[in-house]
C-alpha cells in the first residue's frame, strides 16, 4: 500500500535536500509543505504534491496533515516562537492520525544546555513523546556549512578568537543529515528511537584551524579567550549584545561538553559514508578567503 510522506519546511536548504533524497529513496507519495508552496514549483513539476503548511496557522496544519502517514518536522527557524509552533504541529499530527513523526533536534538539548534555544528542541521532543505517536528524533550536530560564519574573518586576520577551549565538535554535512532524515521518513519501522547525527570525526578548534589553513593556504592561529572577552569583542565590532551572546553560547557549549560524537548513526541509517570536514573545507576553500 502506498503511504503518504510529508516534509515540512520543504523550501528551506535542509528541506530541499531531504526531498531530493526522498525522491531517490521511495515510490511512496511525497508531499512537500511550505508557507509559500510557489517556492516548490520545481518539485511540483516532478510530481511532488505541494501543500501550504504554516506552523503559525492551525487551519493550514489541519488541512496539510490530512492523510499523512509519516511526517518529517524540520525545526522552524522562528526562534522567538519556535516551541509554540512545533507543539502546535505535534498536536495537529495527533488530530490527523499521523503514524510516525521524524523531528530534527539538536545535541543534548536537556535542561542545563548552554545553547540559548535548547529548550525549544527539548520541549518539542517532550511534546512528541507525550503525543503517543511513534517517533524518530534526530539530534543533528552542527553543520559543516556553519563554519562559513566564522572562518572567513578568522582567515582574513589570521586569528580565530575562541572560547571553546579543548572541546570537540563533530560537524556534519547538511546533506548527510538531510539524507538520513529522508531515509528514516521512508523507513517501514514503527519503533521509536533517538539518534545523534554526526560525522565520523570530532575536532578541537585548533584542529579545525589547521585543516582550514591547509585547505586555503592561509595561516590561522587560535586565540583562547573567555566567554566575556568573546562577547565584548563581538560587541566592539558592532554586533548587538543579544546576538553576541547568542554567538558565544556555541563556544561555551563546546567547552562545557555539550556536543556529541562521533557516532555511526548516518552509516547505520543510510549506508552512506559521512563527508569528512577536510573534504568540505577543500571543496569550498574559495568561499573562505
Amino acid at each position: 500500500m502506498t503511504r503518504t510522506l510529508l516534509v515540512t519546511g520543504a523550501a528551506g536548504q535542509f528541506g530541499r535536500l531531504a526531498l531530493e533524497a526522498l525522491i531517490a529513496a521511495t515510490s511512496d507519495k511525497i508531499v512537500a509543505g511550505s508557507r509559500d508552496p510557489a517556492k516548490l514549483a520545481d518539485f511540483a513539476a516532478r510530481g511532488v504534491e505541494t501543500r501550504r503548511i504554516d506552523f503559525d496557522d492551525a487551519a493550514s496544519l489541519e488541512a496539510g496533515f490530512k492523510g499523512v502517514d509519516r511526517l518529517l518536522i524540520i525545526s522552524s527557524d522562528a526562534l522567538d516562537r519556535r516551541l509554540e509552533q512545533q507543539q502546535r504541529a505535534v498536536a495537529a499530527a495527533v488530530q490527523a492520525g499521523v503514524k510516525h513523526i521524524v523531528y530534527t533536534s539538536m545535541p543534548k538539548p536537556e535542561p542545563g544546555s548552554a545553547i540559548v534555544f535548547a529548550g525549544d528542541h527539548y520541549g518539542t521532543e517532550q511534546a512528541i513523546k507525550a503525543s503517543g505517536i511513534p517517533y524518530t528524533i534526530l539530534r543533528v550536530s552542527w553543520y559543516q556549512e556553519n563554519l562559513k560564519m566564522a572562518l572567513p574573518n578568522a582567515l582574513k586576520s589570521g586569528q580565530w578568537f575562541s572560547a571553546a577551549g579543548q572541546g570537540k565538535v563533530s560537524h556534519i554535512a547538511r546533506e548527510d543529515a538531510a539524507a538520513t532524515a529522508a531515509a528514516v521518513l521512508a523507513s517501514t519501522s514503527d519503533a521509536s528511537a533517538t539518534y545523534d547525527l554526526t560525522s565520523d570525526e570530532a575536532f578541537t578548534t585548533e584542529e579545525i584551524a589547521e585543516l582550514a589553513s591547509k585547505a586555503t593556504g592561509k595561516p590561522l592561529t587560535v586565540v583562547h579567550i573567555s566567554d566575556e572577552q568573546l562577547i565584548a569583542g563581538l560587541e566592539s565590532h558592532g554586533v548587538p549584545a543579544g546576538m553576541a551572546r547568542f554567538i558565544a553560547c556555541f563556544d561555551t557549549n563546546t567547552r562545557l561538553g555539550g556536543t556529541v560524537g562521533p557516532t555511526d548513526a548516518v552509516r547505520k541509517l543510510t549506508g552512506r559514508t559521512p563527508r569528512k570536514l577536510a573534504t568540505y573545507l577543500v571543496e569550498h576553500s574559495a568561499e573562505f578567503v
